[in-house]
């Protein structure tokens, strides 16, 4: 019996020194990719890196990570436009089969998926915020976005029809979709802007605009958006996604 005691508390001692040596490893590792996603993506904050499943030591030998989460609180995307960038919100990413190498230089995941999000006011600078003729003495400009509810966007219409500027915007509800990197707002119905009669394409030439959304860490790309409380929704995902190399 005493040789029994000594044993599970041998057991207990080695057990628990491992569980420790297992998540000093796994911090060690987190801080690592951490910083290699930090300097390969231009980071201005170090991004929040957690890697899941226990225990640790057993993935590192299997030479890939099961689950690795990343958050990003703020990402400056690209646009396609000038160098003009979109600022990214509380992108939030889990990547599946991360292999990696042995100082944690080069990581890949096998496949990602994860949320973010765009505010209204950002996705508005896609929008024509200068007055533009759409038709004879009608002059219109989008002037806010908000939440429509119904996962719809509602986008607020300034218009001055023959000099006298209508006392308020005019609403239109509109739908958001994402097409390949582009995200895009399409009104549901037109607005009329003092009974003036107009062309569907010139009103929609200002109703309806798009953002693209590219190069984003890691290749994942856009899959689906839409309309929030804030801002727009984002879903993202991709295959063989870089966190670091």
């Amino acid at each position: 019996m005493r040789a029994l005691r000594i044993l599970l508390i041998l057991v207990v001692i080695f057990g628990g020194l491992f569980v420790i040596a297992d998540r000093v490893a796994v911090n060690f590792a987190e801080g690592e990719v951490a910083d290699k996603l930090k300097a390969s993506e231009n980071l201005d904050t170090t991004p929040d890196v957690s890697i899941k499943g226990f225990p640790f030591l057993t993935q590192v030998v299997g030479g890939a990570l099961d689950d690795v989460q990343v958050g990003i609180p703020d990402y400056e995307a690209d646009t396609g436009t000038n160098g003009k960038t979109i600022r990214i919100d509380d992108l939030e990413a889990n990547m599946k089969g991360v292999e990696f190498s042995g100082d944690y230089s080069s990581a890949t995941a096998s496949t990602a998926t994860g949320t973010a999000s765009v505010t209204y006011d950002e996705l508005l600078k896609a929008a024509k915020a200068e007055p533009t003729q759409v038709a004879p003495g009608v002059t219109a400009n989008i002037v806010g976005l908000s939440d429509g509810g119904n996962g719809k966007i509602k986008v607020a219409v300034e218009a001055t029809v023959f000099g006298t500027k209508l006392p308020k915007p005019v609403d239109v509800l509109s739908t958001v979709t994402a097409k390949g990197d582009t995200v895009r707002v399409h009104a549901d119905n037109l607005p009329s802007f003092g009974g003036v009669e107009l062309a569907e394409n010139r009103v929609r030439a200002i109703t309806d605009f798009e953002q693209k959304i590219e190069g984003l860490p890691g290749g994942i790309q856009l899959d689906k958006v839409q309309a929030a409380k804030s801002g727009v929704e984002i879903t993202v995902k991709g295959s063989n996604v870089k966190l670091a190399g």
